[in-house]
């Protein structure tokens, strides 16, 4: 089945890991961090510690690179039962601090298909999760801007969310289609307003974001890269 080009009014995009590079740095920074506090336990335990401290703060912090500053400091002094040398967390900051600056490295494919879902007669936005000034720099550093009628920075991707967006665009539901790697905050909530959606996977994701698939989700495409959206349209 296609994508009815006429019945489609807007198409969104997730950003991180979806239009750019986005965990692999997460993953490759909680490497570094784990090493770092090698003395109070192996890389698998402080993870799972990290990534716990990180599920508890989400309501507080929010997703984004800030607020995983903030759980690895957390981490390191839990782990450690307040014991970590205090050079330890100034580099904890330093990771954290690098991290915000890391380059935006486009996935292959995405602006030649920005260019051709452009011609469609649809509005192309973002509708992403993360820290606000983080995000708008990475969204100026890809130069991708100008392919987007609209920018949302989201505090979280629940159906209410996404709601508000749509009501914001004054589009319904079935007018919509999400393009997104995560299944958790960018295919089911939009499948379950009674959205579209296309689940393009990333190598690599954040074990938060992990979720099975469910049994009766329609309106829904899974593709192995960006460059087979445009196929999916027809203006039948």
């Amino acid at each position: 089945m296609l994508i009815n080009e006429n019945q489609i009014k807007v198409v969104g995009f997730d950003a991180d890991d979806t239009l750019w590079v986005n965990e692999p740095y997460y993953q490759e920074t909680e490497a570094v961090f784990c090493e770092m506090l090698a003395a109070y336990g192996n890389p698998d335990e402080i993870s799972a510690k990290l990534l716990e401290t990180e599920h508890q703060n989400l309501p507080s912090y929010g997703y984004g690179t800030k607020g995983f500053m903030l759980s690895m400091l957390e981490t390191a002094l839990s782990v450690s039962e307040g014991q970590v040398r205090s050079e330890t967390l100034e580099q904890i900051i330093s990771l954290g601090k690098a991290q915000l600056q890391r380059p935006v490295e486009l996935l292959d494919g995405v602006i030649d298909t920005l260019k051709k879902i452009s011609k469609l007669d649809v509005q192309l936005i973002v509708a992403t999760k993360g820290d606000l000034k983080d995000q708008e720099r990475k969204l100026e550093a890809s130069r991708l801007a100008p392919y987007f009628h609209h920018v949302e920075i989201m505090s979280d991707k629940k159906p209410a969310n996404y709601q508000k967006l749509l009501n914001h665009l004054n589009i319904l539901p079935q007018q919509f289609l999400m393009v997104g790697n995560s299944l958790k905050s960018d295919i089911i909530p939009v499948l379950d307003l009674g959205g579209y959606a296309v689940h393009i996977p990333c190598h690599t994701t954040w074990a938060h974001e992990l979720t099975a698939p469910q049994a009766d989700m329609a309106h829904y495409w899974t593709l192995k890269h960006i460059s087979q959206l445009e196929a999916l349209f027809s203006s039948g």
